[in-house]
């Protein structure tokens, strides 16, 4: 197989990044649809609210057609933003695609105490630790070859260890493990511990 090409590579990232944006901006139509529903009422009354943020959304796309449909040089300015607001869209850690979600095999409970662990170590005094210094550690020891931190990022939540978005540690924010997340040492860990 060979290697993809400069213009493929950034094709990937554009069609990456548009597919995160449209993630994006169907979860917040659908929230702030949602949120329209009334729970004080009861029967179609309480859907009402919801109905008409749909209709301002629905006039919002058919006016945005129509103004495409009459002036279609507006495109010249909408593609590009497109493009940019796609690119943006991908976390700086994530400039590649998870290619095999499944390459990672199930960790059992000692594996995943021995990451919990790892974690801990890793986090010290510090309120967290990114997940570039968790991956670059794993694979210094031999751990998680051909992992990326997107992978990563997808792994640990169903490990038990959840994953923010905005980590500060050392005045650089990044996806990472925040210390208030992690999960409480078990009463034979922190006896081990104090031993």
């Amino acid at each position: 197989m060979t290697e993809p090409t400069a213009m493929q590579r950034g094709a990937r990232t554009l069609t990456h990044g548009q597919r995160i944006l449209l993630r994006r901006i169907t979860d917040r139509a659908t929230a702030w649809v949602r949120a329209g529903r009334r729970n004080d009422l009861e029967g179609i009354a309480a859907i009402l609210g919801c109905i008409l943020r749909l209709a301002v959304l629905a006039a919002g796309a058919y006016g945005a057609w129509l103004l495409i449909r009459r002036w279609p040089a507006v495109l010249w300015a909408l593609v590009p933003l497109w493009c940019w607001a796609a690119i943006r869209a991908i976390p700086a850690e994530d400039e590649e695609t998870p290619e095999e979600e499944a390459s990672i095999p199930e960790a059992t409970e000692t594996e995943r105490e021995q990451l919990l662990a790892l974690v801990r170590d890793l986090i010290g005094d510090r309120p967290g630790v990114h997940l570039s210094v968790l991956l670059g550690h794993l694979q210094k020891h031999g751990q998680g070859e051909g992992w990326t931190i997107a992978l990563l990022r997808t792994r640990l939540p169903l490990l038990g260890l959840p994953v923010r978005k905005s980590v500060k540690v050392r005045g650089r924010v990044a996806y990472g493990v925040h210390r208030d997340d992690l999960p409480q040492p078990s009463p034979a860990e922190t006896q081990q511990d104090a031993a």
